[in-house]
Parts: C-alpha cells; structure tokens; sequence
C-alpha cells in the first residue's frame, strides 16, 4: 500500500505518487512501469496542477537544450508512456496536464498539513494517526536534482515539518503519547537541528509524566547544537524543563 492508498479521503483510480519516490499506480495499486523521461513529465505536471503549456513544459524538463531539441525530447516522453499510462494525461495541440480523476498523493499530503495547521480548524480522528505520520514524513522525490523539484521539495519541507509538529500536539491532547512521540520524532530525524521539533518532543513526555525523558532529550539537543553551531537552545526551550534539572 502507498502512502497514498492509506490516507482518507484518497481516491483510488490512476495515482501519482511524488512523496518517497515516483511512482505511477493502477486503480488496483499495482505499478504502472514508466520510462524516466516520462516520469519527470509526469511529475512536473503532478506538481504544476493544472494545464501547462507545452512549450513550458518543454522548457522547464529540458532547460539547457535548443527549442527544437526541447520539443524532440517532449514527443518523445509522450511516445513512451504505455496504454495506461496516457490514460493519466489530458493532451490538446499547446496544453498538457494530468487527467481528471487522476489522484496526487502530495496535494492529500499538503491538505493534511494544512488543516492540521489551522486554528480554526479541527482534523477528523481518522486524519491523526500512523498514516498522516508517514506521509508527513516523506520527502518530496528524493534524489531528483532538477531546479524545479528543488523549489518544490523545500516548500513541502517546510509545510511537513510543521505540520509534524502540530500532529504531535492533536494527538498529545488526544493521550495518544506513543502515536505523539512518532510525530515529534519524525520531524526531529527530518531535521535534527531544528528546535521546534525537539520542543514538540519535549512536550509529549511532559504531558505523558515523564521528565526524565524530557531533560534527556533536551541534553541531547544542547549538546547536538552546541557542537554543530556552537549555539545554545533559547530561553523558550528551556523554560520547558525549568525546575527539572539538577542546579
């Protein structure tokens, strides 16, 4: 099952899938083999989320290539996709863009993170979970180089951290410590220097009673910082474990 298939609300006909690595699926999930030019049509597209010019398209897959070499390469990613797979493409003579219908597991992703972010918003029960873990926790086709996955990858880098982060809080005032701690931890592993993650940490074991693991995370934190940056947490993070420390 992908990441995808088990967040709710996801449909189940052709799938795109951009979070861990690219893959297209049939409506029975089974993977649909794609060439690698036309992967990265696909997943510009993917990311895009509408129509898309051709002759952008073409320019942004193949930056450094003439005009008429960029539209070679372009026909030839389209040759290459098999019966099924042009069945994820809507193509006019200047337009393409992924059929309707077809599903992209980072648009559910980001949605999630989204409603878990804001404050006038309450997730369903069925959204806070080992699911919404995992897709929060997948990196954006990891090992793609090109400038325009780079763009996207820090943006969603971003959106999934914090959206980490307010997980472990749903589900920390849930008393769902053990799903809590994966969620705090997973955003501490994306980014180990980062202190807002530890801090969600932090939480989780104060809430569940215990402050040993609370001072012990926040001594490898210190440590972690002072030694990569030289630095020290801030006061904010400290008053988290003021009168738990020995003088």
């Amino acid at each position: 099952m992908t990441i995808l298939q088990s967040l709710p609300g996801a449909d189940h006909g052709l799938m795109v899938t951009l979070l861990g690595g690219f893959g297209l699926f049939g409506g029975d999930g089974v993977r649909i083999d794609t060439p690698r030019a036309s992967q990265r049509l696909l997943a510009l597209l993917a990311l895009h989320g509408g129509a898309t010019s051709r002759a952008a398209v073409a320019g942004t897959l193949w930056p450094d290539a003439s005009e008429s070499h960029a539209y070679s390469d372009l026909r030839s990613a389209l040759s290459r996709l098999g019966h099924t797979a042009r069945k994820a493409l809507a193509a006019s003579r200047l337009e393409l863009g992924l059929a309707d219908g077809v599903t992209v597991d980072i648009r559910h992703a980001q949605a999630l993170a989204c409603r878990l972010l804001d404050p006038a918003s309450t997730p369903d029960r069925s959204e806070l979970g080992t699911a919404a873990v995992a897709a929060l926790s997948a990196d954006l086709l990891p090992n793609w180089y090109d400038d325009w996955v780079l763009i996207e990858a820090e943006g969603w880098r971003q959106l999934r951290l914090h959206g980490l982060e307010a997980l472990a809080g749903w589900l920390t005032a849930a008393g769902r410590w053990g799903e809590a701690a994966g969620a705090a931890g997973a955003a501490v592993r994306a980014e180990p220097l980062r202190e807002s993650a530890h801090a969600a940490l932090i939480q989780v074991h104060l809430a569940e009673g215990n402050q040993s693991e609370a001072v012990r995370e926040f001594a490898r934190y210190r440590a972690l910082l002072h030694a990569e940056l030289g630095l020290d947490p801030t006061p904010r993070l400290r008053h988290l474990i003021q009168g738990l420390q020995s003088p």
